[in-house]
């Protein structure tokens, strides 16, 4: 396994591929690096040579992954909240964010039902 950025990248797997294993970095951004590398998209990553690692380390040291990235995401989120908006409240209920009705779905977000007892009929 190629080792980029602390992550390691699967060999048996093209390039463009193998870089999206990397937290931030899609199928766009990958394109983008190894271009900029002068690395061919067909080829594997076992097929790289040093030269061709060296020079995709070298594309990808210059961005924002990995650690940084979910760390400002998590800067981002906490300051919503601190700030009282929609979307802040909705992140500490555990709720979804952009829109969508709550009555049927988002289970995901709300997490595993929680049955409520009906009230008991009092007999007279």
């Amino acid at each position: 396994m190629a080792r980029i950025s602390g992550i390691d990248i699967p060999k048996n797997k093209r390039g463009v591929v193998s870089l999206t294993y990397i937290y931030g970095i899609g199928k766009s951004r990958a394109k983008m690096i190894l271009e900029s590398a002068k690395v061919s998209e067909d080829k594997k990553v076992s097929e790289w040579s040093d030269d061709d690692t060296a020079n995709v380390r070298s594309a990808v040291s210059q961005l924002v992954i990995e650690g940084e990235l979910r760390a400002e995401n998590q800067i981002n989120i906490k300051r919503l909240m601190d700030i009282g908006s929609f979307r802040g409240i909705r992140h500490r209920l555990g709720l979804p964010l952009r829109g969508q009705r709550t009555k049927n779905n988002s289970r995901t977000r709300k997490g595993k039902r929680k049955t409520v007892a009906n009230k008991k009929k009092v007999t007279k």
